[in-house]
């Protein structure tokens, strides 16, 4: 029987792509490198270092550890301040409806992102009261599709790995909940994709597939 549900942020519950995409394509402009939107989908669903060493595979030059952290620091800057425009506005379909469901079932719902804005996120949205337990990318040291962030959400929640589901949009977010031996709800690129022990086109689904049991 399922009794918790773990979400995944960016992409399932809030889209901000387009705000990562145009902070590391600032970046990549500043420093001269090559960046488009076939680039920024393979930093879906990894750390903020990582996404910078992909986007530096096509720098021509190399850079030291400051100069990294300076870059880091910089995409982040732009990043957050992008944010302060998110409203409950940006809330993705069928996402309210769905907490509200679980609410009512009793259904405990977690958070499990490799972001370092997700509070920040989820107070822009009004949603962090809406949660059980919230790992975020300060909280852990490895990143998807490492699945240290869903066994510490299903930990939070006090869950064994078959009373769980993790819903992801990533591939690499899939893999990881496979990894913590977790079934995997996968919508988005993720479902396109069919990487999902379930791939639904709308989150909604979700619902009839909790009603039916698994």
């Amino acid at each position: 029987m399922i009794k918790g549900i773990i979400f995944d942020l960016d992409g399932v519950i809030v889209s901000t792509d387009q705000y990562h995409y145009e902070a590391w394509k600032a970046l990549a402009d500043r420093e001269g490198i090559y960046f488009n939107k076939n680039i920024n989908n393979r930093l879906r669903g990894v750390s903020r270092r990582e996404s910078l060493m992909i986007i530096l595979e096509k720098s021509q030059r190399k850079y030291n550890e400051l100069e990294i952290e300076e870059m880091l620091n910089y995409k982040n800057e732009i990043y957050r301040n992008s944010l302060n425009k998110l409203t409950k506005i940006d809330i993705m379909s069928g996402v309210v409806e769905l907490l509200e469901y679980l609410e009512s079932q009793n259904i405990k719902k977690a958070i499990g992102s490799s972001s370092k804005n997700t509070m920040l996120i989820l107070d822009k949205i009004g949603l962090k009261a809406k949660f059980d337990y919230i790992v975020d990318g300060i909280m852990i040291t490895n990143t998807k599709p490492d699945p240290e962030v869903f066994i510490k959400a299903r930990l939070g929640l006090g869950l064994q790995e078959d009373e769980c589901l993790v819903v992801e949009d990533a591939v690499a977010g899939v893999m990881a909940s496979h990894y913590a031996n977790i079934k995997a709800i996968a919508v988005g690129d993720a479902a396109k994709n069919k990487k999902g022990d379930y791939n639904l086109d709308n989150i909604l689904d979700l619902i009839k597939i909790l009603k039916k049991g698994l």
